[in-house]
């Protein structure tokens, strides 16, 4: 295995070598001054070293958890344990490429040579005035933490968190890219994202399946297949997107368009790989997928350099900078309801959702069992909201309205998390997977149980933090400053509704979810918690009506919207839908709860039933015992 990682990383050298020295000057298209071969060069090697080293990690913890066979959630098996290994030495040398690229990524963006960046005073100007530097700390510290960990984690949920943080690790960089700059720069940016997690996965994957032993090498095949083709299908359909937003449509015949076809081309011999060559040679396949992915990763680390065509084809504006689109019209009706903008990230998590929970229901009725329909039309209907409120006319207006952005928050925070608890996905999804024996390797279920049980979700399910962090993200976000800045950055904001929609979901889950979490609480505290969140919301609404100075006023200054010349009024506005926003979820709310609370009274009722029935009862027998011993303490 080691001559083939060193066979492949060598092309990959080769690859990134050869259009580094065939891309020109990259520099002067921006307008800097050409740093040198040695920043040049420089960067682009160490970008391939930190992509390299980042997918191995992620890979390898991936594999860890979901492809080598091992029990679920207690020590990991002798097949995660070498993944595991493999993902921390890789995770060492992504920490020393990311603390490179913090210099040579400034470095290289503003023309400087690496040694004059180096200067103190030099260093911290250039820090400051640049993002990817920035980037590439915050992945050099969690990749750092990583490397530490990974030497004393040797349990599925600890390599749960670790893979977490991976993940998370391989995303700044990416987000303060050329996918984050210039028109459609929101759509390039979802898009990316999942090209780059996916990809990453396969890669590293790969690696861990070449270091595996053969022990059940059967079914790891089988997982490994199923984990790539997920890949596949995620990095064409990622690819195809980010590739055409870029290079635009009469991009391909230049530099920049034949790398993209390039990378086309080695997306199509991985889909045949996967698809024909597995089925007849599966120990040649490898070979074509390490060598393919080697060379894709290089033309990546390539492209990350060489400025997009539609840098230069597109007239920037205020508008298209900072959101990726023009908002030139004030919102209507009509094009609220017809004026759709695809989100690729919360899109596409609300149609996977929808899709995974109509097959599990399907998997049920198959096996002769009921699943209740109300649930199916809850939970179709929370991710139709998060599709309508991130997607549609109501989603592109956002950003430009803080009124219309409050009613995503709300929507987001109060409606649809309300709709997603009452479909019961967890009690689904643990009715319609298979189990599996005990003495063999842990499933999907088995994982899931692992992940709702975990200390985690223990401490985000705490009634007080629940609380704190569904009520008191209002105010920090919105009193603190943190508002205006979030908003300059799509990658920011799809953070901020991401933290919306998940810490309803937590609130809600514990008030009045089906699903049965890690903890429970009676149904006098969780109307409880219903009363004790109300004031605080009314609160803010109240307090955003009749606030004097603008929330976030430098970024709507920077918007230049012309048509919503009265921030004030306009705020003023979001503070009452603030303050309405929560009467229709609570009322949602209440009569969930108060059904729930009538149905777990006749439940009880009926089981007390039932044992006086059968000449049994726990309290009968009590008041008895107590009797006899008073009697017996009276005779003597």
């Amino acid at each position: 295995m080691r001559g083939w990682l060193l066979g492949v990383t060598g092309l990959a050298l080769v690859v990134l070598l050869g259009m580094t020295a065939v891309s020109g000057d990259v520099h002067g298209l921006l307008g800097n001054a050409d740093p040198g071969p040695l920043t040049g060069y420089g960067s682009a090697v160490l970008r391939l070293a930190a992509d390299g080293f980042g997918a191995v990690t992620v890979g390898g913890l991936c594999f860890a958890l979901f492809v080598a066979p091992g029990v679920a959630p207690g020590t990991v098996s002798a097949g995660a344990y070498r993944a595991l290994r493999l993902a921390g030495n890789a995770c060492a040398g992504w920490c020393a490429a990311a603390a490179g690229m913090v210099v040579f990524s400034m470095a290289d963006a503003s023309g400087q040579p690496v040694f004059t960046a180096l200067a103190p005073r030099v260093f911290l100007e250039l820090f400051d005035a640049t993002e990817e530097p920035k980037a590439w700390l915050v992945t050099f510290a969690v990749a750092l933490v990583l490397a530490v960990a990974s030497r004393f984690v040797l349990s599925w949920r600890g390599t749960a968190a670790l893979l977490a943080a991976g993940t998370f690790a391989l995303l700044p960089p990416v987000v303060v890219g050329h996918a984050e700059v210039g028109a459609w720069h929101d759509v390039a940016t979802n898009a990316i994202l999942w090209h780059v997690v996916a990809a990453s996965v396969w890669a590293g994957a790969l690696v861990a399946f070449l270091s595996s032993r053969e022990e059940d090498r059967a079914l790891v095949r089988r997982r490994y297949h199923r984990l790539t083709m997920t890949c596949w299908g995620a990095l064409g359909l990622s690819g195809i997107v980010e590739g055409f937003l870029l290079a635009g449509p009469d991009g391909f015949t230049g530099r920049y368009g034949l790398f993209v076809l390039a990378k086309a081309a080695g997306f199509a011999v991985l889909g045949a790989a996967c698809v024909w060559l597995r089925r007849r040679a599966p120990s040649r396949v490898v070979v074509v997928e390490l060598a393919v992915l080697a060379i894709m990763t290089a033309v990546s680390a390539g492209l990350a350099r060489i400025p997009p065509p539609t840098f230069f084809t597109r007239a920037p504006s205020a508008q298209n900078t900072i959101l990726g689109y023009e908002v030139p019209d004030p919102p209507t009706v009509l094009r609220m309801v017809l004026g759709w903008r695809f989100d690729l990230v919360f899109g596409t998590v609300a149609i996977l959702a929808v899709a995974l929970y109509l097959l599990g229901m399907r998997r049920l009725r198959r096996r002769g069992d009921a699943w209740p329909f109300g649930r199916a039309v809850a939970w179709t209907g929370g991710w139709a909201v998060v599709l309508v409120v991130t997607s549609s006319g109501i989603g592109v207006y956002s950003p430009a309205m803080f009124s219309t952005h409050m009613a995503v928050h709300m929507a987001l925070t109060m409606l649809a998390p309300v709709l997603l608890v009452l479909g019961g996905p967890l009690t689904l999804a643990l009715r319609a997977l298979p189990a599996t024996d005990r003495a063999g390797p842990a499933g999907p279920r088995a994982w899931l149980l692992a992940l709702v049980h975990s200390p985690v979700a223990r401490f985000l399910t705490h009634p007080l933090v629940a609380a704190v962090v569904f009520v008191g993200s209002y105010y920090v976000l919105y009193f603190s400053g943190l508002f205006g800045e979030a908003m300059l950055y799509h990658w920011s904001h799809q953070l901020m509704n991401a933290h919306f929609l998940v810490s309803g979901y937590l609130f809600y889950w514990l008030v009045i979810g089906v699903d049965t979490g890690p903890r429970t609480l009676p149904h006098l505290a969780r109307l409880g918690m219903v009363f004790a969140v109300m004031p605080f919301h009314a609160f803010f609404g109240v307090i955003v009506m009749n606030k004097q100075d603008l929330i976030g006023e430098t970024f709507y200054r920077y918007l230049g919207v012309l048509w919503n010349p009265d921030l004030l009024a306009d705020q003023r506005l979001g503070g009452g839908i603030a303050w309405a926003a929560g009467e229709i979820p609570l009322v949602l709310v209440m009569v969930a709860l108060l059904a729930q609370w009538a149905r777990h009274d006749d439940r009880e009722a009926r089981r007390v039933d039932r044992r006086l029935d059968s000449g049994a009862s726990d309290e009968f027998d009590a008041y008895n015992a107590m009797l006899a011993k008073l009697s017996r303490g009276t005779k003597t």
